[in-house]
């Protein structure tokens, strides 16, 4: 199924602002010991899923009428020198919140600062096919680094299969 993009880029922009940067959000455990954050929106849908704590990993796809059009795959962890992981955490939460640009497909801000902390992300691609990793610094040290790719997802079928 051929997605209008412009839906999605609409989509997105709302749906950026919830999931897992929300204080709060309802994580349902799984049985295979990942978590799960679910949202609805119309005919849009969202499934969060992801192993951790430390380090994590997981992976979003969007859904449309039912059918997966979009998805990212992340892994990310703290330096095991910073005993105080979940202030890293915290702070990526606020960082995702703090995001005032208008491009979809990378997690954060390019930059984002408050207190000791820095974040960063580099990022490359658009919403057909994307890449980045973002890090974030206490002071001058790195203590934080996740990768991230994506892009649309079923958009041709094959025809004798």
């Amino acid at each position: 199924m051929k997605i209008n993009q412009r839906q999605l880029i609409e989509f997105l922009t709302k749906e950026r602002k919830g999931g897992y940067a929300l204080e709060g959000v309802k994580k349902i455990k799984e049985k295979d010991k990942s978590k799960t954050i679910r949202s609805k929106y119309g005919d849009w849908e969202v499934d969060d899923n992801y192993f951790g704590g430390e380090p994590y990993g997981g992976r979003e796809v969007i859904f449309f009428k039912k059918r997966p059009v979009y998805m990212i795959v992340y892994y990310g962890f703290v330096d095991k020198s910073f005993k105080d992981f979940k202030k890293v955490y915290g702070f990526l939460k606020e960082a995702f919140r703090a995001k005032k640009e208008n491009v979809l497909m990378r997690r954060g801000p390019k930059f984002y600062q408050s207190g000791n902390y820095t974040y960063r992300n580099w990022f490359s691609g658009g919403i057909n096919n994307f890449s980045g990793i973002e890090k974030i610094y206490f002071g001058k040290k790195k203590i934080y680094e996740a990768k991230y790719v994506g892009g649309l997802v079923d958009q041709r079928k094959e025809k004798n299969g």
